[in-house]
């Protein structure tokens, strides 16, 4: 499951007793955004025993991509080996404030992901995952850099089945398959065991 402000307090054991082992919590967005339910979705998650993240919704058009992360590790993107926290995540799609693109080409958008990417590494040591779905990434993005290498992808494709992968990646780690259902908050699918959860979080 992923959450947001838009989710309120969640209920987290009722999550853990439904079987959710584990959760994004959403952070921050562009550089001034603060999620104020943060606290509780993020410790009321690992609290109950979840493996959980935090991500950052991007807006490439209000500032910089180093800017932004530094924004995000700063206010609950961080990443410890604890065994129970996911990499930090980036999530880039659809603008839902004006140009599908942020008026930004490929070249340009693919310097501010890899700006973000390296600046989350350089404060975290873990490359941040990657949340986009094929058609906003192949559009806006592209396949000039393979970010594959380095950052997991967290793809989102509302279907029965995943379908074609962002040009650059060949491989899923988590499916947003549904918007709302039996968990609070949007609905995904780990692509692999539960221990290989546990080793995604621990290195």
């Amino acid at each position: 499951m992923d959450v947001s402000s838009h989710q309120g307090d969640v209920d987290w054991r009722s999550a853990w007793d439904k079987g959710a082992r584990f959760s994004y919590v959403k952070a921050t967005e562009g550089t001034g955004y603060r999620n104020p339910k943060f606290t509780q979705q993020y410790d009321g998650a690992h609290d109950i025993g979840m493996i959980r993240g935090a991500y950052h919704f991007a807006l490439p058009d209000w500032a910089g991509g180093a800017e932004q992360a530094n924004f995000f590790v700063s206010n609950g993107g961080g990443w410890s080996p604890d065994g129970k926290t996911l990499p930090p995540a980036l999530d880039m799609e659809y603008n839902p404030y004006g140009d599908t693109c942020y008026n930004m080409n490929q070249a340009a958008m693919t310097a501010w992901v890899k700006a973000f990417s390296d600046t989350v590494f350089a404060r975290t040591g873990r490359h941040p995952m990657i949340y986009t779905s094929t058609s906003w990434w192949n559009k806006c993005v592209g396949g000039s850099m393979k970010f594959g290498d380095d950052n997991p992808l967290w793809i989102a494709r509302y279907s029965s089945e995943v379908g074609p992968l962002p040009a650059g990646f060949d491989f899923h780690t988590i499916w947003q398959w549904q918007a709302a259902g039996y968990f609070p908050g949007d609905q995904n699918l780990f692509n692999g065991v539960f221990e290989q959860l546990q080793r995604v979080a621990a290195s």
